[in-house]
């Protein structure tokens, strides 16, 4: 299940990444996303993260892939590589997001992607548990997330 009624310009903006399942294409510290509307109506992704003290930044391009559901974004960092999943499972556009994704890889294994995000880089450990709660009920294994490393990470952005 996604977020009923989403509305894609109030989830515009900065967001933290509190807590994810592992992602090869993260391995750094200090995560944020910036999410904002281009004039072609789609969405310039903006993935910034510090890794090895230095700042790396990816950009890409979600759309909404239909209408009826658009709380089911597709996202691409590469003009090569199709639209990958990006579900907004539940947010409350002011303090924090779930997101899910998953990629088949040659139809052989499955790998499954979660984030709990935040509009701060820290959120309280209840509200960490209630999210966990959220995504295991979408059955989503929870067991193996772990936090992304948000200290000092103002003086280096």
């Amino acid at each position: 299940m996604v977020q009923p009624n989403f509305e894609l310009n109030k989830y515009f903006g900065k967001w933290y990444e509190i807590e994810k399942l592992p992602a090869s294409f993260e391995k750094g510290k200090c995560i944020e996303a910036n999410y904002a509307l281009r004039p072609d109506n789609t969405v310039q992704v903006t993935n910034v993260q510090t890794y090895k003290g230095k700042i790396s930044k990816v950009e890409g391009t979600a759309i909404t892939q239909d209408p009826r559901e658009p709380a089911k974004l597709g996202v691409s960092f590469s003009y090569f590589s199709p639209y990958a999943p990006y579900w907004v499972l539940s947010t409350d556009y002011n303090s924090t997001a779930l997101v899910y994704s998953c990629t088949d890889v040659l139809r052989l294994f499955h790998v499954d992607y979660a984030w709990i995000l935040s509009r701060s880089r820290i959120l309280p450990a209840e509200v960490i548990y209630h999210a966990k709660e959220n995504l295991s009920r979408n059955n989503i294994d929870v067991s193996k997330m772990f936090r992304t490393d948000q200290q000092g990470c103002d003086s280096a952005l």
